[in-house]
């Protein structure tokens, strides 16, 4: 057995064998870490990014500490966005699909209140949800926390740069004082010192190394004119040619403008910022995901929490003003052994942004000239995918398979040039292969899903 085995662990059986099943052999250096003072009941302080495993590590941590008997709400995670909240809730789910009669209710903001109070009447043991929402649930009684065992804060540091501060603080008034509370943060800035001072109790601190594995990231700097930003963005997409790509910004007008200026350019590229209403943030996020959008412009805090598998290049059209939040944003490339690319672009009066990257990663920035960039005559745009909306959804009953049967049964399309399927409350979203958008969407508009006609439309 190795020395950071799951086994090691004093885990239910049942918990053992199911993170065996879904493959967590061996513990990730946050999980080896953090688990022990979690599973003693310590407070803890974690610093992690996200894609650690930090997920799991409390996920674990709050499925130990459940009495399945007691129909209360015995752990809250609160995360600063409905996507990160949704993310952590499947996981959870996941790792508890092997223990019996475990209820856990997702409750963000942009969802309607009506079913989340249906919901809550049945009772939960387990909530994951965004503060204010919980805020809103708790001040109308539909929500008590008085049988909290444990309180979970997840990526702190964002939820207090986005505003946060006081909701978390009132949500905690509403919690006992005698519980558990980990506080998982990518930085560790005053204001998250301060907030744990005076919401824990002698916690324990740990930090795991931060620093993205440089060997599977090229990481290049380009020096422009000030003025030349945004063609040399449109230059460094046509010379890489990545697939799918996050170009960062530092404002959300920067970012819906750099977004519709490649739209004009002929790239299929959206916008991710908090100015969009939640139904828009979803569909960007579900077009990026399946590959029918291959250019996401965004802001940090609306990429928060963002785990896109296969994201081939990070562009920074502007540095960060923190070297760190710039190992942060690169890091989201070349993960799980794949090979990424980070791309950033500064001007001369920026160029100590990337002397105090150089000093942060401890390693010297390589360098290229934007005249190296070319474009071949066959360079094309479009993604491979383009995403269709199906007009019924979880209320519906409609499932995944449901939608893989309608396309490869009567429409006759074959398996593989299906791809990614989201189903939400009343609509339905499957990516197909672009070359044969226009058949699939002739042939679900015709035929029937589940002996049903839908009205199908394809999103632009």
């Amino acid at each position: 057995m190795t020395t950071n085995a799951f086994a090691q662990l004093p885990l239910d059986p049942s918990l053992l064998a199911n993170l065996d099943s879904l493959g967590y052999q061996a513990m990730t250096p946050i999980q080896a870490e953090s688990l022990p003072h979690i599973l003693a009941g310590l407070d803890l302080i974690a610093q992690a990014k996200t894609g650690s495993g930090k997920t799991a590590a409390f996920g674990i941590g709050l499925l130990s500490r459940l009495d399945p008997q007691d129909f209360a709400v015995q752990g809250l995670v609160l995360c600063p966005t409905r996507e990160l909240a949704d993310q952590v809730g499947k996981e959870i789910r996941r790792l508890a699909r092997l223990l019996p009669n475990i209820k856990l209710l997702s409750l963000c903001g942009g969802a309607a209140l009506g079913p989340q109070f249906e919901s809550l009447e049945h009772g939960a043991h387990l909530i994951v949800g965004t503060p204010g929402r919980i805020l809103k649930h708790l001040g109308k009684g539909s929500l008590k926390l008085d049988r909290l065992k444990m309180l979970v804060l997840d990526e702190a540091d964002r939820m207090l740069d986005m505003g946060f501060h006081d909701a978390i603080m009132e949500v905690i008034a509403a919690t006992p004082a005698l519980r558990q509370t980990l506080l998982f943060s990518a930085t560790y800035p005053n204001t998250i010192q301060k907030m744990s001072a005076s919401i824990q109790r002698q916690p324990t601190r740990i930090s795991v190394e931060s620093l993205h594995g440089g060997g599977d990231i090229e990481q290049l700097f380009y020096e422009i004119e000030k003025d030349a930003r945004a063609r040399t963005l449109a230059a460094l997409l046509a010379h890489h040619r990545p697939e799918s790509s996050v170009i960062f910004c530092n404002t959300k007008q920067q970012c819906q403008d750099v977004a519709d200026d490649l739209r004009a350019q002929g790239f299929h590229a959206l916008a991710l910022h908090g100015d969009l209403e939640q139904k828009d943030r979803d569909l960007v996020l579900v077009r990026f995901a399946n590959k029918s959008c291959s250019v996401l412009v965004a802001t940090d805090v609306a990429a928060r929490g963002l785990d896109i598998k296969d994201l081939q290049a990070v562009i920074n059209y502007e540095l960060a003003f923190d070297p760190e939040v710039h190992i942060h944003r690169i890091g989201r490339t070349g993960r799980a052994g794949s090979k990424g690319l980070a791309l950033s672009l500064y001007t001369p009066s920026e160029a100590h942004r990337v002397n105090a990257i150089e000093a942060y990663q401890k390693s010297p920035a390589v360098t290229a000239s934007p005249a190296s960039l070319q474009s071949g005559a066959d360079f094309n745009p479009q993604p491979p995918m383009v995403t269709l909306c199906i007009d019924g959804g979880r209320k519906n009953k409609v499932r995944p398979g449901d939608i893989l049967g309608a396309l490869t049964g009567e429409a006759g399309i074959p398996g593989h040039q299906v791809g990614k399927i989201d189903i939400f409350d009343f609509h339905a979203y499957v990516a197909i292969d672009r070359a044969i958008a226009e058949q699939a969407l002739k042939r679900l508009a015709e035929g029937k899903i589940k002996g049903r006609t839908f009205k199908v439309r394809r999103v632009r």
